[in-house]
């Protein structure tokens, strides 16, 4: 109870922090700030508190867990990252930037048409809502675990208190304040990874240069997997995924590309995303690396996965009168990684929510009683869903929503490169239409692969979902000479 105690104190300080930062930033706030900072952000604060944005709270829990199965071959996906953090600061900001959009999906209204704009916004309403409610459950497990389970507070307490808390701090200010508090987050989050590494290493009764060679000589540290192509490992597939997954979950998503058009010019955003891009590789290295030094700790027993590095914070906490001092920081430490990663993605996407409904659904951007009511019903059906994923109580429903949200990106990815590489109108009407059908198609066409061919897809259904888009707008412009083609001026 002494160190459930210590975890509640510094979890209020940290949130007294958040708030001191909302004050300041949340005075004289207008539309304008709340949706776009007013065009005024450093590019450097941007970019440093992207990185934590980037790391959601599953993503600390996962990523360590992941070499148990696939070794360090995660980080050909990040190399793949980083190409498409190139692309989408030479190719998707400009537009955006020359537009003058609060919204990325208003490109697609001003291109395509109106019913392509709304495909696309309701998309990804859909996709960020259960995306990110998904993860946002998973730590208020952890937390209910860790903290509050032994203070006797309900699960749906938890939640309320947890997204409470998140739109006491984004109301006011909203994206001009998620870029200073992502700040603080990420100092946080990688405070907590470094200091838990240090704690790993000196139960492993080693040195800092001594750990780092026993990763590098580890089997778990295998990079590279040239030599099966049929393996959802293969370079190739991991690279080229990770360009595209880059692409879609950053360069067309309003949540992270929010924070991005903040900066005061292009040069500045394209100098924060290339910046963010470079340090992804090296902040999923450190987590990776933890979770090869964790598998050499006989004391975990048979932890694999997700229970890897929680199991790890639990024999720590239960062995703690007579562990060193840094060692018994480990479980506050964990705590609050946790909270600094899963808050810094789960704010701005809340924040996004609101403002793809403001200005692509309603179209009243400049209505402040409309956006303020917004991002208090975006709040409610964040904690619906999390309290639903509560009662189902099912692992499989968990993954299923992630798959239906990977499956949800295709069709925005072939929505703006229809958009982008060519010159052809579409048939707007059967936009819609198009946008279901892809996602529908990929799905039979994985599960016919599994059964007939033993092939299973792995993030190429990505762009597979975007070609089908793609090739289904293609179809629809075809012998209608009514449609026109919306070009931005």
């Amino acid at each position: 109870m002494h160190a459930v105690m210590w975890i509640l104190l510094t979890l209020l300080a940290y949130f007294a922090v958040l708030f001191c930062i909302s004050r300041w930033t949340g005075r004289r706030a207008t539309n304008d700030s709340f949706y776009r900072g007013e065009r005024r952000s450093p590019w450097w604060l941007v970019a440093f508190g992207m990185v934590g944005a980037s790391v959601s709270g599953v993503t600390f829990v996962s990523v360590p867990g992941m070499v148990m199965a696939s070794q360090m071959t995660y980080l050909q996906l990040c190399m793949g990252f980083l190409v498409g953090y190139v692309v989408v600061a030479c190719v998707l900001l400009p537009v955006y930037y020359r537009l003058n959009l609060t919204s990325i999906y208003t490109y697609l209204g001003q291109r395509l048409g109106p019913r392509s704009y709304q495909s696309g916004a309701w998309f990804f309403l859909l996709s960020k809502m259960t995306g990110a409610a998904v993860k946002f459950y998973v730590v208020c497990m952890i937390l209910q675990q860790f903290v509050f389970d032994a203070m006797g507070v309900p699960f749906w307490l938890t939640v309320v208190g947890l997204v409470a808390l998140i739109w006491l701090y984004t109301h006011h200010g909203g994206i001009r304040t998620l870029v200073f508090t992502d700040t603080f987050q990420t100092v946080c989050l990688f405070s907590a990874l470094l200091l838990i590494i240090y704690s790993v290493i000196g139960h492993l009764g080693m040195t800092v240069g001594e750990a780092a060679k026993a990763v590098a000589d580890s089997e778990m540290s295998r990079v590279f997997v040239f030599d099966d192509w049929a393996s959802r490992q293969n370079f190739w597939k991991q690279f080229l995924s990770g360009i595209f997954i880059v692409l879609v979950m950053t360069g067309l998503d309003q949540d992270m590309m929010q924070k991005n058009l903040t900066c005061r010019t292009l040069k500045d955003a394209q100098k924060d995303m290339c910046t963010y891009g470079v340090a992804f590789l090296p902040a999923n290295l450190l987590f990776l690396a933890l979770g090869v030094l964790l598998t050499m700790l006989p004391q975990l027993g048979g932890a694999a996965g997700d229970a890897l590095l929680p199991a790890y914070v639990q024999h720590v906490a239960a062995n703690a009168s007579a562990a060193t001092l840094s060692a018994r920081l480990v479980p506050l430490l964990f705590v609050v990684g946790i909270v600094a990663a899963s808050f810094s993605s789960a704010d701005s996407a809340l924040t996004s929510l609101t403002t793809c409904y403001c200005v692509d659904i309603s179209g009243r951007a400049g209505d402040e009683r409309l956006r303020r009511r917004t991002h208090v019903v975006m709040c409610v059906l964040f904690m619906v869903f999390i309290l639903l994923f509560r009662y189902v109580n099912s692992t499989s429903l968990v993954d299923a929503v992630y798959i239906l949200v990977s499956y949800t990106y295709g069709p925005l990815l072939g929505l703006f490169a229809y958009g982008l590489l060519t010159r052809r109108p579409v048939g707007d009407r059967w936009v819609p239409a198009v946008c279901v059908a892809s996602p529908l198609l990929c799905l039979a066409l994985d599960t016919t692969a599994k059964n007939c061919w033993n092939y299973q897809f792995g993030y190429e259904l990505l762009m597979l979902n975007g070609l089908f888009t793609f090739a289904g707008l293609w179809l629809s412009s075809r012998g209608n000479p009514s449609a026109e083609c919306h070009t931005p001026s």
